[in-house]
């Protein structure tokens, strides 16, 4: 299988050559050439498979210039990481049903995807006698998950921007605690847009990208996304396997990149898959392209579900390019408007496009916190705000579900964001012996303005030499 970028300026490539472009030299994002879809047979032999298996199973069919073998062995040796035997197990708390994705070793929903991206990262360097400097930006979890995932990794240098102040403490703290020398933190006075915005305009400078050998580690790189397909996959035919006739999302996101795995593993098991609730918090960009059609970004709004602090959406990108008719000029187009204007309106065929695969929900601060109160009074489960948003959203909508199941994804333990749980249950919410005591850890971190210049200066003193 080859990729193309969604701006159809690039020569397709082979998977290895893709993880390691992360942004494609045009600019775009990488995408298959084709989505698969499973035949029948094959999602019935998959409804028994463990998370380990099925993962090989998925990935194979997108990787296939990787030895299965290899594979198979890269996916084992990622999650071995992980606390749960089932990697995202499911939870029913009362009527509702949890996909569990915080039980790798950062407690959050991106470790699914960073302990493999970091391993094909040390796998492809390895192989071809080559270093790397990641770069990357996060709201939240990203940061530590993709820390985790190379950290004490030969031939790979990291550096992580994130906004100084503006994620949880425990977030900074998972961060900023590794003292591994080849991790860099970038504490960046301004919001998680302007570290994301430096981070897109230093890997559009081709010239600094070639010369410091800069690979993406945020959902930009087809990796991440790729990973986060079998999740998705492996809950609806375990549920499916259950009597299911159609199995829902409910997705808490901000940068579209989770809820465009379920996209792409809607349409690899179809018609398995229903609805994706999109549900978001004040920082409502998505819902609004949902419900009114157009994408505008706004200011952001800073709650206590951090991680979803986004106007700009990362990936939606490659959502636009199946929702233009895969013409990849439209997309260039698109975003060249939205780079100049902050706006792309949508047409009546467009949003009903849209909307057979998407339903979208914005929730307030207070409702994410009545959330976490009720669940917990209710069966004494505890669930942090960001999954919190997710849940508040399929209570909204679950009555145009036709009665079939909604997944909500947890995408953090609740220990993350003590505060927000306090103040909903009223109980400090357990850690587990990973976490214990980071407070007293020493902390490493760079504290820089929203400055292009900046960050490449400090980049250029520590990146690995040519």
């Amino acid at each position: 299988m080859k990729y193309i970028s969604t701006r159809g300026r690039i020569a397709p490539v082979e998977f290895s050559d893709a993880v390691m472009m992360g942004l494609a030299t045009d600019g775009g994002l990488l995408l298959p050439e084709k989505l698969p879809a499973a035949g029948r047979e094959a999602i019935k032999a998959w409804q028994d498979m463990g998370y380990r298996e099925l993962a090989a199973e998925i990935l194979s069919i997108f990787t296939t210039d990787i030895e299965r073998g290899t594979l198979q062995e890269l996916i084992r040796r990622s999650y071995a990481t992980f606390d749960s035997p089932k990697v995202t197990p499911i939870a029913r708390p009362g009527k509702y049903l949890i996909l569990e994705l915080f039980h790798g070793p950062t407690l959050a929903f991106k470790d699914v995807a960073l302990q493999v991206l970091g391993n094909m990262f040390a796998m492809f360097l390895k192989s071809h006698g080559q270093h790397m400097n990641i770069l990357g930006a996060t709201s939240g979890d990203t940061g530590s998950a993709a820390i985790y995932g190379v950290k004490g990794k030969e031939n790979i240098n990291i550096f992580i921007l994130h906004p100084h102040g503006r994620v949880s403490r425990v977030q900074a703290l998972q961060m900023t605690t590794v003292p591994d020398k080849n991790v860099f933190n970038i504490a960046v006075e301004g919001t998680f847009d302007d570290c994301q915005a430096i981070v897109k305009t230093i890997f559009n400078d081709l010239e600094f990208k070639e010369r410091y050998r800069l690979g993406a580690i945020n959902s930009i790189n087809w990796a991440r996304v790729l990973a986060q397909v079998v999740y998705y996959v492996y809950a609806a035919l375990k549920l499916r396997k259950e009597g299911a006739d159609k199995v829902h999302f409910s997705v808490p996101t901000g940068n579209f990149g989770d809820i465009f795995a379920g996209y792409v593993a809607k349409k690899l098991i179809d018609p398995v898959i229903g609805r994706l609730i999109l549900a978001t918090n004040e920082n409502n960009i998505l819902t609004r392209f949902v419900m009114e059609g157009i994408y505008e970004k706004g200011t952001v709004v800073p709650t206590i579900s951090p991680s979803m602090d986004i106007q700009i959406a990362s990936n939606f990108e490659r959502y636009l390019y199946y929702l233009y008719g895969q013409e990849p000029a439209r997309v260039a187009s698109a975003m060249k408007e939205f780079a100049e204007t902050g706006r792309i309106v949508f047409s009546e065929k467009e949003k009903a496009y849209a909307r057979q695969d998407f339903i979208s929900a914005s929730i307030s601060q207070e409702e994410t916190i009545a959330t976490i109160r009720n669940l917990y009074r209710e069966t004494g489960y505890v669930i942090d705000p960001h999954t919190a948003v997710g849940v508040a959203a399929c209570d909204r909508l679950e009555s145009g579900m036709n009665g079939n199941p909604v997944v909500c994804l947890a995408t953090a333990h609740p220990c993350k964001f003590p505060d927000a749980v306090r103040e909903a249950t009223g109980v400090e919410p357990e850690r587990p012996a990973k976490m214990k005591g980071i407070e007293d850890r020493p902390q490493r971190m760079k504290v820089l303005p929203a400055s292009v210049a900046r960050v490449k200066e400090f980049i250029e003193q520590e990146a690995l030499p040519m």
